[in-house]
């Protein structure tokens, strides 16, 4: 069952491959609800259950406006004559629900487009890390966050705004915005960042050196061109329990901060194969089991620099016992469960 505390629910799955919840479901559901508008900022979309009740919504007279990577739309090698080439789910899909009135752009980010976000009647906002794919919702560990307050969905409405407008990637610097600062929602802190807008990788860091305690995290990609990696070292320095989980192939390209991590001390893991397990696609961190970092932020230079990203602060390190610290710990625990469950029943240790 996934965790609700006041007005945020995080499911962590897809339970098809070992994880609490289903992934799927709670995507159609935040569709499915839609009264209204909903708007949709999404890397790629070839589930079709995804897509027809994208239609559906559509067709009760829902405003729905999109707008998704084009590379996943067109082929880096063009297919010979009349056949379909890789990407013809996404083209076939888009067709889809372009004829049901969904009004649908693509990226002009020469980087990447990784947005995974939709925001419904302006008063809610799904996000997390996973993509309207069939891998993101059924082979892949992801999660999705569902968030119900107005101040919330109209930062994420701001950012949507910004990308229709053609205001992709490292463009957005020319128009700072400030983030969204001390807001609380069910006595929880909400924190939602833009990159490149925000550069996100400081919140990272900045939370990392209030902590006392633990940092466990699951993440897809994590680059050395990431200086969150040198914060994780250095709370391991300070006697901090660091415990974290890769994806096998992310964490063994040249790039990666593998072994910059177990060098310093960090308990460090990845997906073994033959579990069912795609990817570990997660971009999830939590200190203390108190406060929650999710959303599509892989742990790179890029994403905090050129990408188009966004992630969610969930809690405060420094509030006092009480019944808010209570919501924002049962986030926290949930979060950090399956953290250790993956690494318990799916992954490996990396030794040096």
């Amino acid at each position: 069952m996934p965790v609700t505390a006041g007005p945020i629910t995080l499911y962590l799955g897809p339970d098809t491959v070992g994880g609490p919840d289903s992934l799927e479901a709670p995507i159609i559901e935040f569709i499915g609800t839609a009264q209204n508008e909903l708007l949709v900022c999404v890397q790629e979309l070839d589930h079709r259950p995804i897509a027809d009740a994208l239609i559906a919504a559509s067709r009760r007279g829902v405003r729905v406006r999109a707008i998704m990577e084009q590379d996943y739309l067109r082929e880096r090698n063009a297919p010979e004559p009349d056949s379909l080439g890789t990407q013809e789910v996404n083209r076939e899909l888009l067709m889809r629900i372009l004829r049901a009135g969904v009004d649908a752009k693509a990226d002009y980010n020469p980087a990447i487009f990784h947005q995974k976000f939709m925001i419904r009647d302006r008063d809610s906002v799904l996000t997390g890390s996973t993509n309207f794919t069939t891998t993101g919702v059924k082979k892949n560990l992801n999660h999705v966050c569902v968030i119900k307050d107005k101040e919330v969905a109209r930062e994420y409405g701001r950012e949507f705004k910004q990308l229709r407008q053609g205001t992709f990637g490292a463009r957005s610097l020319l128009m700072p915005r400030k983030p969204l600062e001390g807001h609380v929602v069910g006595g929880i802190r909400i924190k939602p960042l833009f990159a490149p807008d925000h550069m996100p990788e400081m919140e990272f860091i900045k939370q990392m050196i209030k902590a006392k305690e633990r940092v466990d995290f699951a993440v897809f990609t994590f680059a050395q061109s990431s200086g969150i990696d040198d914060a994780l070292v250095n709370a391991r320095q300070k006697g901090l329990a660091v415990n974290g989980v890769l994806d096998r192939r992310q964490a063994n390209q040249k790039w990666a901060s593998k072994d910059t991590l177990v060098e310093g001390g960090v308990r460090l893991h990845q997906n073994k194969t033959g579990t069912g397990v795609r990817k570990i696609h997660h971009k999830l961190m939590v200190m203390d089991d108190g406060l929650t970092i999710l959303g599509s932020f892989n742990y790179t230079g890029p994403a905090n620099l050129v990408n188009d990203e966004n992630i969610i602060v969930l809690g405060d390190l420094d509030l006092p016992d009480g019944p808010a610290r209570d919501a924002q710990r049962a986030i926290g625990e949930y979060a950090r469960t399956e953290i250790d469950r993956i690494i318990a029943n799916q992954s490996e240790e990396i030794r040096r």
